[in-house]
């Protein structure tokens, strides 16, 4: 918490909250006392339009999430692009960010990260998601409940090769802060000893590129995406190489196979 942070929401007339129980207590421990509201995905839409008017007059309304950053994985996002829309200034006040957070202190690469939020649950979407995740060559970060942090682990550790690093945050600043680092398999023989509690942050390594096995059907697929479909064999295999890491005759073979 910040002293910018504080300073502000001592300030605005009033603070949209995902939960006014739980952000009363951090108010009350720093003094604030600015009148509060509910803002939470079911009221979003409605409260957007009620608060539109409001900021048109010139008052200045504050957005907190029960904890971490708003709009990340919470609500926010219908509300600030309605007011960008409008043309009323929106100011973001840096603050934690589970995801930054726990990428920090991985140990992973953080040159290129993807943030993916919560995996769909179950079905063709999660599939999708996961295979995705397998095919990245950068670090991917989720966030993950306790009840199914096994299941995930356990799709995992049957999709991704047996060296990829992972890491499991949890708790992150608390009392009981825990990192813990290593296969797919490891993880899962370390959670499924007891239920793991708390937030959750899930980081898979990205893929080795030199270390990978790229099949031909693979290369087959990157030869039919429509970036390089217009462009002479050679340079078609060139550009396909580079970007699976493969040998340019060996996609140029391919070429010719299917001519």
């Amino acid at each position: 918490m910040s002293y910018r942070a504080i300073d502000t929401l001592k300030q605005v007339h009033a603070i949209g909250a995902e939960d006014t129980r739980t952000s009363r207590k951090l108010l009350q421990h720093y003094g604030i006392d600015t009148p509060m509201f509910a803002l939470h995905e079911h009221n979003e839409a409605a409260m957007a339009e009620a608060l539109l008017p409001r900021l048109q007059k010139g008052e200045n309304i504050a957005l907190i999430s029960d904890a971490g950053t708003p709009l990340i994985s919470d609500p926010g996002f219908r509300l600030v692009q309605k007011m960008r829309a409008a043309d009323i200034p929106v100011s973001p006040i840096p603050g934690p960010s589970s995801i930054i957070t726990a990428l920090c202190a991985s140990g992973l690469p953080t040159d290129h990260f993807r943030f993916a939020g919560f995996l769909p649950r179950s079905g063709k979407s999660r599939k999708a998601e996961l295979a995705v995740i397998v095919a990245s060559s950068e670090t991917t970060i989720l966030l993950e409940s306790p009840r199914r942090l096994l299941d995930t682990l356990n799709d995992l550790a049957t999709l991704v090769n047996s060296e990829r690093p992972l890491c499991v945050a949890r708790e992150l600043t608390k009392l009981h802060e825990e990192f813990v680092n290593g296969t797919a398999e490891h993880l899962l023989a370390h959670f499924s000893g007891t239920a793991p509690r708390g937030e959750i942050v899930l980081m898979i390594g990205g893929k080795n590129k030199k270390h990978a096995v790229v099949t031909d059907a693979q290369i087959q697929d990157a030869l039919a995406a429509a970036p390089v479909q217009k462009l002479p064999p050679s340079a078609r295999a060139k550009a396909v190489a580079q970007s699976l890491n493969v040998s340019k005759s060996r996609v140029y073979a391919l070429i010719l196979n299917g001519d």
